[in-house]
């Protein structure tokens, strides 16, 4: 609990004691550097970047509440006098001089201290009029608060340009966050940057070596953060689609629901899009793209067994997939397709794989890179291979990619493909000495099979976590030189 008898000034009333405080949230833009600003100026005009600002700081999902927001004395002062006081938020000023001249009015507090100003806003009436509190700087302030303990979050727009500041942020610490949003880079007046929401992690250690708890019913929701942002995870485009097929999706048979011509878009800056929302395997993910890699669509050819294993199994029975145990060929896999048929990976001492990484890093720029899983002949087959055509961009010095997939079923078999391709680009990145950019997913038919409604309309009810990092063995540099170990999934 925080300590009593701090002293909040409000239009010269009496020293107020409480002994509770508000937990808050940090939002600001900075530099490649974390730089701030330079003589109390922004060094750049992006007007959605402060719309943005603007967005989150006043939004609030109770029309009768409003949001604070809390800033050092340099920080009020720099503020353009047409929108000082910030509108439509209760302005809490901290300066420990007890001769400022700054104008107090009913949206204007003045506070001795970060601490007294938390302390007020757990009291009424505050503690029932604002809804969410953010801190939103200078410098020193953020120093000393922006990696606390009662921090739920950090709302951050990167800016990437490195020019002189005077005034500086910390870097996110990220053994105490992770990223729940980081939207695709935005161009704008020739300036290149992104918008980033970090939470704090469970049972983050702070810099006290103490344990922080985050309620339970914090890390199943993230109620804390404002609504605009909580939206934004990637997930809910997946949440959205499966929705979209069980509400208004074309009936063909008596067992299936679909739509046509689907599209998700996944950033694989910062995260990897493994689905929160239900169990993946990811095991079976990675020695899919393996398998992939190597050719082969049967595992034991390189001493697998993880599809032998009775979680692989269930997974499989889930798509009323039987492998057997003579042929030991997985139908899950792609690999026959990828290797014997013509465009495959080897065909002919052509190999599409290596087409690409080559390209990639000695003509980035080429308009056809590209791998094609499907031949013409294979339509004539009962099962021909969804995954059709992928084709890689770069850009910025990061691999994106986008797939086309002919049909898939979309309570597993659109996860699964999800972090398959995403598994791949990343590698590939990797290997080329290159960022991981966009996975775009295009789906020509997405479907649901009515015997799973139930089980997905359960699965709408819980909320997404941040998703996992994923960490590549950085020895490995050779596509055909990974092994599972080296592919690893950091979750929150």
């Amino acid at each position: 609990m925080a300590s009593t008898g701090e002293t909040i000034c409000n239009n010269g009333q009496s020293a107020v004691s409480v002994t509770r405080r508000r937990s808050y949230q940090v939002v600001i833009a900075a530099t490649r550097d974390m730089g701030l600003g330079m003589d109390m100026k922004l060094p750049w005009d992006l007007p959605s970047e402060y719309q943005f600002f603007q967005d989150v700081t006043t939004r609030t999902s109770d029309p009768t509440k409003r949001n604070a927001t809390i800033m050092g004395r340099k920080s009020w002062e720099s503020t353009p006098l047409e929108i000082r006081p910030l509108p439509g938020r209760l302005n809490i000023v901290l300066t420990k001089s007890s001769c400022h001249n700054i104008a107090i009015d009913e949206n204007v507090l003045v506070s001795s201290s970060m601490e007294s100003a938390l302390e007020l806003l757990a009291t009424e009436p505050y503690s029932l009029s604002i809804e969410k509190v953010f801190v939103i700087g200078g410098g020193e302030l953020l120093r000393n608060y922006m990696n606390a303990s009662i921090c739920d979050a950090i709302h951050l727009t990167e800016i990437d340009i490195s020019v002189p500041c005077d005034a500086f942020a910390p870097r996110v610490d990220t053994s105490l966050y992770r990223p729940w949003y980081s939207s695709f880079p935005v161009v704008e007046n020739g300036i290149r940057y992104s918008f980033n929401t970090y939470v704090r992690r469970k049972d983050a250690i702070v810099g006290s070596g103490e344990k922080k708890s985050v309620a339970e019913s914090d890390l199943k929701e993230y109620s804390f953060l404002p609504k605009m942002v909580f939206e934004r995870h990637e997930e809910f485009g997946y949440l959205n689609l499966v929705q979209n097929i069980i509400s208004s999706g074309d009936m063909n048979d008596n067992s299936t629901l679909s739509k046509f011509g689907c599209q998700m878009r996944f950033n694989l800056r910062k995260t990897f899009p493994l689905l929160t929302t239900k169990k993946i395997f990811w095991l079976g993910v990675v020695e899919e793209i393996l398998q992939l890699i190597s050719g082969s669509n049967n595992p034991k050819e390189n001493g697998s067994h993880i599809w032998d294993t009775d979680e692989a199994k269930e997974y499989l029975d889930s798509f009323g997939v039987n492998a057997t145990e003579e042929d030991g060929d997985n139908p899950f896999l792609h690999g026959l397709h990828w290797k014997h048929c013509d465009a495959r990976f080897v065909i002919q001492e052509f190999s599409q794989l290596s087409d690409v990484i080559n390209k990639i890093k000695n003509n980035p720029h080429d308009q056809r890179i590209m791998l094609a899983a499907c031949n013409p002949l294979d339509f004539k087959l009962s099962v021909s291979p969804c995954h059709t055509f992928t084709q890689f961009y770069v850009a910025n010095g990061e691999v994106s990619c986008q797939i086309y997939q002919s049909s898939t079923e979309a309570s597993i078999g659109i996860p699964f493909s999800i972090a398959t391709y995403s598994l791949l680009t990343c590698i590939i990145a990797h290997v080329c000495d290159l960022g991981a950019g966009d996975f775009i997913h295009v789906i020509g038919q997405a479907y649901i099979n009515k015997a799973h409604v139930k089980a997905i309309q359960k699965q709408l009810q819980i909320s997404p976590k941040p998703f996992p990092i994923l960490k590549i063995n950085p020895e490995k540099k050779k596509m055909d030189n990974f092994e599972a170990s080296d592919l690893e999934l950091m979750r929150i």
